[in-house]
């Protein structure tokens, strides 16, 4: 099966968009309000200029004003989120050569966790440019843990990886811990400090959209433009440098990038794991160490991933929403239990 994959990418890729479109119209569709497929799929289509008035009609004001003002803001935030998150985790994996890497690595989710809790309860005013405080407070932690990690890593003109990685790791427990002094001192707000840090996109708007957007897209566009020097990458740092590779510089561009692609995407949605560290993954399984394929099928299996996640999280309890982190992290782990099960079999 994999083998029939990697010789019709282009037949897999449109059939996976196919996939796609049919999640979406299944997303508007589901939900306490009763809209059938027909009608979310005249909705879905609705906007286009050479859609009938006929067609338009099929549609009633009640239900538009449901699709575009919840439904499909969700539907769209958590496919863009999904997208940042698996672009930068192929990016991470490809700059650490560690297939453990995820977007969370340098401490961002730590950061922003504690900034959201921050502004949760000091009530840090009501909200700045239409965003809540809690939004842009989280957006700040995350970017000065980002620049913080990145500075103690550095070693004049180099980032070495390891450095990184330890920054990271030391950084992360260290806002961990100031967030749980945090919470142990407010019982009253942790509720709203968990549930936060589990992800959700309850709150998803066209603006919120709007901002995500620009981050997501052109860091994406940013990543796949490194995409060879990424391959390089992955036989090493001397060998890449002898085929004219500049590491240094590139390690530099991609762990802005994809920090402020992080960062963008946990200030809206809160911490949402295993998208960035399973879709990566699999991709790689099926279709090789590639960053040039990697990056767009990622992206969309990112996508697909997280829409599908928020559609179950809303939809399996009738009276409750779950978090949609703790539905990632249900299908994640698992995974990463088998995977590691079949590569212990495979040592032994």
């Amino acid at each position: 099966m994999i083998k029939l994959i990697q010789s019709n990418k282009k037949k897999f890729f449109i059939m996976l968009l196919l996939i796609y479109f049919i999640m979406i119209i299944t997303s508007i569709a589901l939900g306490t309000a009763n809209i059938s497929f027909k009608q979310a799929f005249f909705a879905l289509i609705k906007p286009l200029s050479f859609v009938s008035d006929g067609v338009k009609a099929q549609v009633s004001s009640a239900h538009s004003l449901i699709i575009y003002r919840i439904r499909l803001p969700r539907i769209i935030m958590a496919s863009i989120v999904g997208m940042g998150l698996a672009v930068v985790g192929v990016a991470f994996q490809g700059v650490f050569k560690n297939p453990m890497a995820d977007p969370y690595v340098l401490g961002i989710s730590s950061g922003a966790a504690l900034g959201a809790a921050i502004a949760i309860v000091f009530k840090i005013g009501e909200s700045i440019f239409s965003f809540s405080m809690v939004t842009t407070f989280a957006f700040i932690g995350a970017m000065v843990t980002a620049f913080f990690v990145y500075n103690i890593a550095r070693v004049g003109n180099r980032i070495p990886t390891v450095n990184l990685l330890l920054a990271g790791i030391a950084v992360s427990f260290l806002l961990s811990s100031c967030l749980s002094i945090i919470m142990v001192f407010n019982h009253n707000k942790i509720d709203k400090i968990v549930f936060w840090t589990l992800g959700d996109f309850n709150s998803a708007n066209w603006t919120q959209i709007a901002v995500v957007v620009p981050f997501v897209f052109i860091g994406v566009l940013v990543i796949y433009f490194f995409s060879r020097d990424l391959n390089l990458m992955l036989t090493g740092d001397e060998a890449a440098k002898t085929m004219g590779v500049e590491v240094e510089k590139v390690k530099k561009i991609i762990v802005t990038v994809s920090s402020l692609v992080v960062a963008a995407c946990v200030s809206f949605s809160g911490i949402i794991g295993f998208v960035g560290l399973l879709i990566p993954h699999m991709m790689r399984i099926i279709l090789g160490p590639n960053h040039k394929q990697l990056i767009p099928f990622s992206a969309l299996g990112g996508a697909m991933f997280l829409l599908f996640s928020d559609t179950l999280a809303r939809s399996i309890l009738p009276s409750a929403e779950l978090p949609v982190g703790a539905v990632t992290a249900l299908f994640g782990s698992p995974y990463f239990i088998i995977l590691f099960l079949k590569y212990k079999k495979r040592v032994m």
